[in-house]
């Protein structure tokens, strides 16, 4: 009878504070833990997380996604001062402000310009579409690098009228890269970070993000335009200042991402390590190494799902190359590249092993090593076959997610007749 007449049940909302149900004077009273002065202060957090969060932040996202929010809102006001600027220029140079420019022209040059984008928007995406989702951080910081180069472009055009409608056409076609890359990066990363999936609401919150720096940008752009205008020293000056603190946030953006799933960097740094000292890293650890830049030569590189032809050219080869009966890959060495071939039934797991194992030859092979290498082969089946049963428990162990990859598989998938040698 004491505790009916008292406390009889509490509630909380998420991680916020909690409230309680009492019975006083026999009255039902709901009361929330804490000092009042602390709940007006909470009441005004609680709004703007509920504006401008996703619903129950943050056990809701990832636990990287405040930090990565916070250099990914501070590029965003930079890249909006930093647009202003080349959107400017860019009127200057159609003729706005010039009693001697037609119409007809500026209408044709941004007709150009727009035309451009669009054919550049289709071939990006058929050429690069499906790189998007297994190198998300590189592509998402060379977006943002090509968007000022893109918009550098803009400020120098007006400067060079003979060629302004090519640069501005040029540009065009950058930003329509930067849009497709951006755009399909922006929703990789949403799909790591919903952890309930809740990848709309987290979608929409960072669109509301968005939008508000964009409309600082634009209340801080009204007090740049009068100083900006016939001034091109000035011009120039803040521009590159926006761009250094967009790149700087940009890079920052992207190095506090910390992916669970695996793709050809990470398995490879994770790998490595565990080869050199039996340690397996963390996705933090291993993320933290992850480069973020494109490298413009690599060794020997690695296609995934490829066909039949490109691992072996006869049935004596196949033999060779078929490891068990019941093989669920093949791989193969040639013309400098490795090759695997995947088969139609071929697990998760399984994918990840013969991607370790392409990962494996390439380190041990040599740079004038085109042949076909059967030898280097059949060592990484053993070598892989002794030490993946463990590389993959201590995998899961570390935390990384290995019910699903990265890796960028093409779809060729081929069933071969010939049993083991």
């Amino acid at each position: 009878m004491e505790a009916a007449a008292g406390l009889w049940a509490t509630e909380r909302y998420g991680s916020e504070a909690s409230w309680q149900y009492v019975v006083k004077d026999g009255q039902t009273e709901r009361r929330r833990e804490g000092r009042e002065a602390e709940h007006r202060g909470n009441a005004l957090l609680a709004v703007f997380k509920s504006v401008f969060l996703p619903q129950g932040y943050p056990e809701s996202v990832s636990g990287d996604y405040l930090q990565y929010q916070f250099w990914d809102t501070l590029q965003a006001f930079c890249s909006s001062l930093s647009g202003t600027l080349a959107t400017q220029a860019a009127l200057r140079g159609v003729g706005v402000g010039n009693q001697e420019a037609t119409v007809a022209a500026a209408t044709v040059t941004w007709l150009l310009r727009d035309g451009t984008s669009m054919v550049g928007r289709i071939l990006f995406a058929w050429m690069k579409g499906s790189k998007l989702d297994s190198e998300a951080k590189k592509w998402r910081l060379f977006a943002d690098v090509l968007n000022d180069v893109a918009m550098f472009m803009e400020i120098l055009a007006p400067y060079c009228p003979a060629c302004f409608t090519f640069i501005m056409c040029t540009s065009g076609i950058f930003k329509s890269v930067v849009g497709v890359a951006g755009g399909a990066t922006r929703a990789a990363l949403t799909v790591h970070q919903a952890r309930r999936d809740n990848m709309a609401d987290i979608s929409a919150k960072d669109g509301s993000q968005e939008t508000l720096v964009n409309l600082a940008g634009l209340l801080v752009s009204l007090l740049l335009i009068p100083l900006v205008t016939d001034n091109p020293a000035l011009t120039l000056s803040l521009f590159f200042f926006f761009t250094v603190l967009h790149l700087v946030a940009n890079y920052n953006a992207v190095r506090s991402v910390v992916m669970e799933t695996l793709n050809e960097a990470r398995l490879s740094i994770v790998l490595q390590r565990y080869l050199d000292d039996k340690q397996l890293l963390s996705p933090a650890e291993a993320n933290r190494q992850e480069p973020v830049f494109f490298e413009f030569r690599k060794k020997s590189p690695i296609r995934l799902g490829v066909q039949l032809q490109d691992v072996v050219q006869s049935p004596e080869m196949l033999r060779l190359a078929v490891w068990k009966d019941d093989s669920p890959f093949l791989l193969g060495v040639r013309h400098g590249y490795i090759s695997v071939c995947l088969g139609p039934q071929a697990s998760v797991q399984e994918q990840i092993r013969a991607m370790c194992q392409a990962l494996w030859i390439r380190a041990t092979l040599t740079e004038s090593s085109t042949g076909p290498r059967w030898d280097v082969v059949q060592q990484s089946h053993a070598m892989m076959d002794s030490i993946f049963p463990h590389f993959l428990k201590g995998l899961e162990a570390a935390g990384w997610d290995t019910q699903r990859t990265l890796l960028d598989w093409d779809e060729w998938r081929v069933e071969w007749k010939i049993k083991r040698s």
